[in-house]
């Protein structure tokens, strides 16, 4: 992907294959930063991906302790919906969920059509049953034995959660997290299905289809884009790297 966005499009067009170039440029990387609003379309990109990053994690987090830590009623079909949530492909909910929106916008315009609210909405909707999922053996492993020293110590249930409990399932979060940014970030099917004509509302992979043309495709653009694309993933993930395999780790073993 790299090495054909330093191609001259003089040579992508003429259809050559060597994956080296030895007269590299950085026009195609000019023709994508050209694009009209292209900073907006990466803003959106990252206040989606973050705001269900941080939502998603959040309430996903409070679920998974409830739903280990605490008995109550109906709670073991709860987790069976939860998982029978996961098992629905995303193809064949397109379409009910642009209905959906559809009158969610009649009723509060933020999360209707045409607005980000509703990529956040219906993002967080597909990352908070695995993130619980997830998250549950996390909390799980925590010896009840602390929770029981930290009452007695005077703490209520609040603060041990937010105290003790928290910052040792933290790797467990980040995760979680990184699977919620990729998938959010990366995400074309419902950014095309729900942003219709607000163009100032699109996102990153939406800006590619710029270059996707009926007469010749400008793959040079389009791998250039994807590179930029890839960027804030690759600093997120370096960012988080130690405690997302700390993370990963204690998945297994859960």
């Amino acid at each position: 992907m790299v090495l054909s966005a330093l191609k001259p499009k003089t040579a992508l067009d003429a259809g050559d294959s060597t994956p080296w170039t030895l007269t590299p440029s950085l026009d195609s990387f000019a023709r994508v930063l050209s694009v009209n609003n292209f900073g907006q379309y990466f803003m959106n990109s990252l206040i989606v991906a973050l705001s269900v990053v941080v939502l998603s994690t959040a309430l996903a987090f409070l679920a998974a302790v409830a739903l280990t830590r605490y008995t109550f009623k109906m709670r073991t079909k709860l987790l069976i919906i939860i998982l029978v949530a996961q098992m629905v492909p995303i193809e064949a909910l397109t379409i009910p969920l642009f209905f959906l929106f559809k009158g969610f916008g009649d009723a509060i315009p933020a999360i209707g059509l045409n607005h980000l609210g509703s990529l956040i909405l219906v993002h967080m909707g597909f990352s908070i049953p695995f993130a619980i999922w997830m998250l549950r053996g996390f909390v799980a492993a925590v010896p009840i034995e602390l929770e029981e020293a930290a009452k007695l110590d005077g703490a209520s249930s609040f603060r041990f959660v937010r105290s003790v409990l928290f910052p040792l399932v933290a790797p467990g979060v980040v995760a979680c997290s990184v699977f919620s940014f990729i998938s959010t970030w990366n995400d074309f099917l419902f950014a095309k299905t729900f942003i219709i004509s607000a163009q100032e509302n699109s996102t990153m992979p939406m800006a590619l289809l710029t270059f996707f043309k009926p007469d010749q495709n400008d793959w040079g653009a389009i791998m250039a884009g994807s590179v930029i694309m890839t960027i804030p993933v690759l600093i997120f993930f370096i960012a988080v790297q130690r405690k997302l395999v700390s993370g990963l780790a204690g998945a297994v073993k859960g």
